[in-house]
């Protein structure tokens, strides 16, 4: 339980006894429950405040919606992880959820053990989906890498990656987990971690959302 415990997690959601049920389940897994919150205005001054590791968010919140909780927290920090626990499973929430800077969406039907494991494998970066999800949102990924790219006035100059890092993104871009990336390059998981960290500062880009979307746009997830 040593990985568990070091990992700090603030559950947001508006209904009393759920939340407290999902506070008090990863509690007894061994995670520290730093924060709760009842609403929207409420999560993002206490995220502030308690700097979890993880978020655990419901979409559906009084004050604020779950995605400009997201779209705030994430944009202040982007090393803040976020998994949405949700009872909708429509196309347009999950989608706008990742678009925000979410890097996992689970249905509130998922068992204990399916949110703890999302929970753990959310922490390690992972982008973690109900199975059917993934699909959709790769799906989107692929759409939006067909349309014009925004005009960037440094395109001439832009970053070099070097041979490790452009391989860690492709390997991003097809969907593997940072830990088969790591066991297919037989690396530590933290190197692929510092790898696409220093890959987000040289692109300037903020989260694994605009990572794969700027590896798909220039085929990488073909190769």
């Amino acid at each position: 339980m040593t990985e568990q415990t070091a990992l700090k997690v603030m559950v947001v959601d508006d209904h009393p006894m759920w939340r407290d049920a999902v506070a008090r389940d990863l509690a007894e897994a061994g995670f520290e429950v730093v924060a709760t919150a009842g609403d929207g205005p409420q999560a993002v001054r206490r995220a502030q405040a308690a700097a979890p590791d993880v978020l655990v968010l419901d979409l559906n919140l009084p004050g604020l919606p779950g995605v400009q909780v997201c779209k705030e927290l994430v944009g202040a920090n982007p090393a803040l992880r976020v998994l949405v626990l949700s009872a909708s499973g429509e196309h347009a929430d999950v989608l706008e959820a990742v678009k925000s800077g979410a890097t996992g969406y689970l249905l509130k039907s998922a068992s204990t053990e399916e949110l703890l494991d999302a929970v753990r494998r959310t922490a390690a970066g992972d982008a973690v989906f109900t199975p059917g999800l993934a699909g959709l949102v790769l799906g989107e990924y692929r759409r939006l890498a067909t349309e014009p790219a925004p005009a960037t006035p440094d395109e001439p100059g832009a970053p070099q990656l070097t041979d490790r890092e452009t391989e860690v993104l492709r390997l991003v871009a097809k969907g593997l987990s940072y830990k088969q990336i790591a066991e297919r390059l037989v690396i530590s998981h933290r190197t692929v971690q510092n790898h696409v960290q220093n890959t987000l500062g040289k692109l300037q880009l903020h989260n694994r959302v605009e990572l794969v979307r700027y590896a798909i746009e220039r085929g990488l997830d073909e190769v």
